[in-house]
């Protein structure tokens, strides 16, 4: 059976994300630009680069490869098409993270923003393993309401068979998945949204 994710159009999906009661693409947005900008880093990998939100604040100058990864083809084929400017320096990748995992390049910086949800802690350590960042960035959403963790909207029915995949966050989870493999946190933000829940973004630096 396919991923949900490779069935939900990216209109409907950046809609949902950018309406007043969610605004989890407007948060998104900010929270990339100082992921970004955070460390000396030349290569980072996007992995669930959807359609690109985010990337306006990349700087050629500072970056010399950047990796978008995503499942949905269509998706990046979005990013490709929006982001003109980056050629040369964004290589888009149609990859699987959960059975695909080795085909990952290494990079620098890895960036994983409403991503482990989807694929589990396991799934996740193997992509950094594979990856070999020095940093990783990564938000997750913390949810109130255990029942309804995609928010109300017009758009809803599109993420129907999202439970199939959907793995409940926990801050303490995701740092002692990330310090099995090696991973210390250095930072941990809070950015409440409009609907009782929040993105919670957690950055890990290498031991070794």
């Amino acid at each position: 059976m396919s991923n949900p994710w490779e069935e939900i159009s990216l209109d409907d999906y950046e809609k949902h994300m950018s309406l007043d009661s969610v605004r989890q693409l407007q948060a998104l947005d900010s929270i990339m630009q100082m992921q970004f900008s955070a460390y000396p880093v030349e290569t980072t990998a996007v992995l669930g680069i959807a359609g690109g939100n985010g990337l306006e604040h990349l700087g050629t100058d500072k970056f010399r490869t950047v990796y978008g990864v995503d499942i949905n083809a269509d998706y990046l084929r979005a990013v490709s098409q929006r982001y003109t400017q980056l050629s040369g320096v964004l290589e888009c990748l149609h990859i699987d993270l959960i059975s695909e995992t080795e085909k990952l390049p290494q990079a620098q910086l890895l960036i994983a923003n409403l991503l482990i949800e989807y694929i589990g802690y396991g799934a996740f350590q193997r992509a950094v393993l594979q990856t070999a960042p020095e940093f990783v960035s990564c938000v997750i959403q913390i949810n109130t309401d255990e029942e309804q963790w995609v928010s109300e909207s017009p758009y809803l029915r599109a993420f129907d068979r999202l439970d199939e995949v959907h793995h409940q966050m926990e801050e303490k989870a995701l740092t002692a998945a990330m310090k099995e493999i090696g991973y210390s946190l250095i930072l941990q933000e809070t950015y409440p949204l409009p609907n009782g829940k929040a993105l919670v973004r957690l950055d890990f630096e290498s031991k070794e």
